[in-house]
């Protein structure tokens, strides 16, 4: 597995994301054993770059991920996330003022079981509070030694420069992939301006871009996706369209369509580190086999001219959550 640098941090170009162990993805249920094999193997790949959060359960990610990597925390970079839980009493809305923050790390440190985080985001803008505060207070937890590197997650050009301003961020982390481009525009250029390091989610368009998905009426209704607007039913067979013409390419070259999409997105960058998730041993050597993938200009250039997915990535009130 080749590794990249997200500014001053060193991290397997192909991550590890671990919120579909524990929440959004669970229909069929969890099976935690399943996860942790799933991580070791991810880790015996050279898979190292893992992400957390403490929403994602809440909390029980973050502890399955810590017994994970019990004696192997040495082997990993270890990124996690703080914001949409209020530790201060807000009723509603991100809370990342510095007492939130304060709480929030103590509680991550001690479900990961690790005495420093190496990327510590913050999950949504909080605008309430602002930026330059949050970002002195996660500048004071890395001179402790508590975290390593500040992240941002879902923020646009205006909030990154004035982060940025306070304490170098090591990355933003944002939906990306051929069915969400929105970055393009506005937030790469900014990052590539001011050094910073790009980390995708959903890099296989919550699993439309595997091939596997043929169908909305798949998902149980605990699934998140049985809601999301680019599964529903007006928008989906447009988007099953884009995902067969990834298939046909997949098919051309030998590798599957998950392969042929994060090697796509690898292709856009050595700044750039996708966190695919998954909580099978399958899928995580299918995911660290795109690492070999290559494709040619030609393939390259036909990604990136298909159109956009439909629909918008999240429903309405967590749209309004994400800065473009």
């Amino acid at each position: 597995m080749q590794h990249i640098q997200l500014r001053d941090l060193a991290v397997s170009r192909i991550g590890l994301g671990a919120m579909g162990m524990s929440s959004a993805y669970t229909g069929a249920g969890t099976d935690d054993d399943q996860s942790v094999r799933t991580i070791h193997r991810a880790l015996e790949l050279g898979v190292t770059f893992l992400d957390t959060a403490e929403v994602y359960g809440p909390y029980t990610n973050e502890e399955l991920v810590g017994r994970a990597l019990k004696g192997r925390r040495d082997q990993v970079q270890l990124a996690t996330k703080f914001g949409l839980i209020s530790h201060t009493g807000r009723e509603q809305g991100p809370d990342s003022s510095p007492a939130s923050i304060r709480t929030a790390v103590e509680g991550s440190l001690k479900r990961l079981g690790t005495e420093h985080i190496d990327l510590y985001y913050q999950h949504r803008v909080d605008p309430g509070t602002p930026i330059e505060d949050t970002v002195g207070a996660l500048a004071e937890l890395v001179t402790e030694g508590k975290i390593r590197h500040i992240g941002l997650s879902e923020a646009g050009p205006d909030t990154i420069r004035r982060a940025h301003a306070v304490h170098p961020v090591t990355a933003v982390q944002s939906e990306y992939s051929l069915f969400t481009r929105d970055p393009e525009a506005r937030v790469l250029p900014t990052l590539r301006e001011l050094g910073i390091g790009f980390v995708p989610f959903s890099p296989l368009g919550r699993g439309f871009l595997t091939g596997t998905i043929r169908s909305a009426d798949q998902f149980d209704s605990s699934d998140f996706r049985a809601s999301n607007p680019r599964f529903s039913s007006e928008n989906f067979q447009h988007n099953l369209h884009l995902a067969d013409q990834v298939a046909a390419i997949a098919t051309q070259i030998g590798a599957t369509p998950a392969q042929v999409a994060l090697a796509w997105l690898l292709a856009q960058g050595d700044d750039i580190a996708p966190i695919p998730g998954t909580r099978r041993v399958a899928r995580i050597e299918e995911n660290a086999g795109a690492d070999a993938v290559q494709l040619t200009d030609e393939q390259l250039a036909q990604l990136s001219s298909l159109p956009a997915a439909a629909g918008n990535t999240h429903n309405e009130a967590q749209m309004r959550m994400m800065e473009r």
